[in-house]
């Protein structure tokens, strides 16, 4: 281990930090950090001490666990804590869970790509043997005896072979006052004696408050003398107000101000975009002023775009390719000299995240800086836009408190804090309490989208009809353009989100430039999206040119079993921000998810006519996942009839929130596939709410099914994964029940949905 990695476990017990986080000075705390300084000096210092995760055990003997990712409906707060309480041997029941506030002392707190499991599963492990460790301890004291003698087990210390046992409030005083163990003396719990970890049904801690109504989502914030805003923002980004007319919005009953705030400038980054703020009593008032007020806009340059031409920029970049991202063989070799050729071009269309929740944010002057409320995935991304805002500096961090409260989803959006800054604007130019509604026309049309993608593949089979060559060349908006107006060209943030594990002689991949013309974020498994569309309905087109089952010629395609090593290809690959040693590119866990759901799903079974079954599959954020859709065709419109995927995530910790995370992945998929088409003409966002960006419906889904490979792999991510191989899969399926191929999303612009 690195010594940026190494991990330093302190028992925290100076009163002063006790008495800021809220917690009686008899409580046993805990916490974990990464920190570079500390481990290099071995020093042990509380002033310096900056953790990531918090557990303590009040002197009642309740546990509470700090969470410091973000729920949004994925169930991180009721999977994260069950690695500390499982360690800790901590009663479930007897658990309470807190959300984190943003700041830098817990680490990376963003949620977002797939990772809360991943990037913390060890160090939460062990914080809860630490915590058992240290009760232990306390009760060989109490009853003097070796501590080998003391097991710890359903909340309590146990005598062996007595009838004689300590709750964990008997211990925590004692334990308290303990030396941290070091991390290497930790015995961490086999597979077999988690009482928690992999286990079904294991309660949902926030799905009752939910139902009934009873907790906080972004929307939910009331403070006293609280008022609400909404903003007119410019229709073209990077415009500006040119002149504004507020006066019949101020005869509006309830509102009680105009204000305007300052321009964007390029880089766009998470910054404002500007407008005209209309403040009111009451969230009517605020839309009825809105809707009144006069505003001339300065468009700006890019109010010379319509996606539509542009798509024919994006076709001449096709044809020469800048950059070339990886490279083996010789393709052009192996394509002149083919005994079949074939090429095809793939389109998908910008899309929109869509949350059921869009964005919300409070924000509250402070005797010192500012306090917020708001559904984010990024709470260090919105204290740094709130100090931004204030123009405090770095050493004023304490000054900025960021509450998060619960996402009614997110998918990538809120992970860009844009809407805390206008909240934070608005209460330091009024000084009062302002909580800033995004309605929905607002999330539509000034969002960060996911860039349309035009690819085109070649492709050509040997006289085995064996692929011999493989040619992929992309362009789409880049991502790096929202923070370097001069990206051109889609880097490795857009490129790693497209892994290609195939046994090819020879391979070239490529990528074409393109000016950008809004905001581009990232969007639920990001430009896996578009690669896998291509890349996975490319193979079932080869499959059908060679004359071959499509599952057994994917198979053949991935090869033998083996690492896949990327930079022999010269790509450097991000893996996810991974180490390839440890979660490598393993072509075999590919192959086994793709036989697994073909049993599962009877694949080879005689279907009804005008049935057709597609299958694909993709490697993301470290996860396998391998789907297959069933389709019929009736009175020219598609209907799912059934829908299997298999999953390889590692070490599953809650399988009933992989289903869901699944599940929830497929009909995300199913939307963008169906209806997802973000356009612009004259730099403005067409569409608006969900009469022309439509969401799926529940009674367009069969069941779906989810089969979760069991393994002792390291846990990877879940919440993206079952994103990519949807829409493949189910293109596939409909060229199987109607020969007739889509290439272009989304479907419903052919009048088949």
């Amino acid at each position: 281990m690195s010594i940026n990695e190494h991990m330093l476990i302190e028992n925290v017990s100076r009163r002063n930090f006790l008495k800021s986080a809220g917690i009686a000075s008899g409580s046993l705390v805990l916490g974990v950090q990464f920190s570079p300084a500390l481990a290099a000096t071995g020093t042990e210092s509380a002033i310096d001490f900056a953790p990531d995760v918090f557990v303590s055990i009040a002197s009642d003997g309740l546990v509470s666990i700090i969470c410091h990712r973000s729920e949004m409906g994925q169930g991180v707060r009721s999977t994260l804590p069950l690695l500390v309480a499982d360690e800790l041997e901590a009663d479930w029941n007897r658990v309470k869970v807190e959300q984190a506030l943003g700041d830098i002392k817990y680490g990376s707190q963003n949620t977002d790509g797939s990772r809360s499991v991943r990037k913390n599963y060890q160090k939460l492990k062990e914080a809860g043997a630490i915590a058992k460790s240290m009760l232990q301890t306390a009760a060989s004291k109490v009853w003097n005896v070796n501590v080998a003698q003391v097991v710890i087990e359903n909340h309590a210390a146990h005598l062996k072979g007595k009838n004689q046992s300590l709750d964990f409030s008997k211990l925590v005083e004692i334990a308290a006052t303990l030396p941290v163990p070091e991390r290497k003396s930790l015995k961490l719990k086999s597979e077999k004696d988690q009482k928690y970890i992999g286990k079904e049904n294991i309660k949902i801690l926030d799905a009752e408050k939910i139902a009934t109504g009873d907790t906080i989502f972004g929307f939910d914030v009331d403070l006293e003398g609280l008022k609400i805003a909404v903003i007119a923002r410019p229709p073209v980004v990077f415009g500006k107000v040119k002149s504004y007319d507020a006066s019949q919005t101020l005869k509006v009953p309830g509102v009680v101000k105009v204000i305007e705030l300052p321009a964007l400038n390029p880089p766009a980054a998470f910054n404002m975009l500007g407008g005209v703020a209309v403040i009111a009593d009451n969230t009517f008032a605020a839309i009825k002023g809105r809707e009144k007020l006069k505003i001339e806009w300065e468009h700006g340059t890019n109010a010379q775009y319509d996606s539509r031409q542009h798509e024919s920029v994006f076709r001449e970049s096709l044809k020469k390719p800048t950059t070339v991202v990886r490279n083996r063989g010789d393709f052009k070799k192996a394509f002149a000299s083919a005994n079949k050729k074939l090429n095809a071009e793939y389109y998908v269309g910008g899309l929109t995240h869509a949350p059921m929740e869009p964005p919300a944010a409070t924000a509250r002057l402070t005797d010192k800086g500012v306090e917020v409320w708001a559904c984010t995935q990024t709470p260090q991304s919105a204290q740094r836009s709130a100090m931004g805002v204030l123009k405090l500096p770095a050493e004023k961090a304490d000054d900025v408190k960021i509450n998060v409260t619960l996402l009614g989803g997110g998918f990538g959006r809120k992970s860009k804090p844009d809407y805390v800054a206008e909240a934070v604007f608005l209460a330091n130019e009024t000084k009062m309490p302002i909580k800033v509604l995004w309605t929905r026309e607002d999330e539509v049309q000034h969002g960060y989208y996911h860039s349309p993608s035009l690819q085109k593949l070649e492709g050509s089979l040997d006289k085995n009809g064996k692929v011999s060559g493989w040619h992929h060349t992309m362009v789409n908006h880049p991502i790096g353009a929202t923070f370097n107006p001069a990206a051109k060209t889609a880097g490795s943030a857009d490129l790693g989100q497209g892994d290609v594990m195939f046994d090819l002689p020879n391979m070239l991949i490529d990528l074409g430039d393109t000016e950008t013309f809004y905001r581009v974020g990232w969007v639920r498994s990001v430009t896996n999206i578009n690669n896998a569309f291509a890349a996975c309905s490319f193979v079932d087109e080869l499959a059908h040119e060679a004359g071959k089952d499509p599952k057994d010629f994917l198979i053949n395609l991935i090869g033998k079993d083996q690492h896949i090593d990327f930079e022999k290809d010269g790509y450097k690959y991000g893996n996810y921000g991974e180490q390839l040693n440890q979660y490598p590119a393993d072509t075999a866990r590919l192959k086994n998810v793709v036989k697994l759901v073909a049993e599962k799903a009877n694949w080879g079974k005689k279907l009804p006519k005008s049935h057709g079954m597609g299958i694909a599959t993709h490697r993301s954020f470290c996860s396998y996942v391998a789907t297959i859709v069933e389709v019929s065709m009736n009175n020219g419109k598609i209907k799912l009839e059934a829908i299997h995927s298999a999953v390889d995530v590692g070490k599953v910790l809650n399988p009933d929130r992989v289903r869901s995370q699944m599940e929830g992945a497929a009909i995300f998929a199913a939307t963008l596939a169906y209806y997802g088409d973000i356009t612009t003409k004259k730099g403005v966002v067409e569409q608006s709410n969900f009469h022309d960006y439509q969401m799926t419906r529940i009674n367009q889904f069969p069941d779906i099914h989810t089969h979760i490979v069991k393994s002792s792999e390291l846990p990877t991510g879940i919440g993206e994964p079952g994103v990519p191989p949807f829409a493949p899969a189910l293109c596939n399926a409909i060229f199987a029940a109607t020969g007739k191929r889509y290439r272009r999303l989304p479907l419903n612009q052919f009048g088949i949905i």
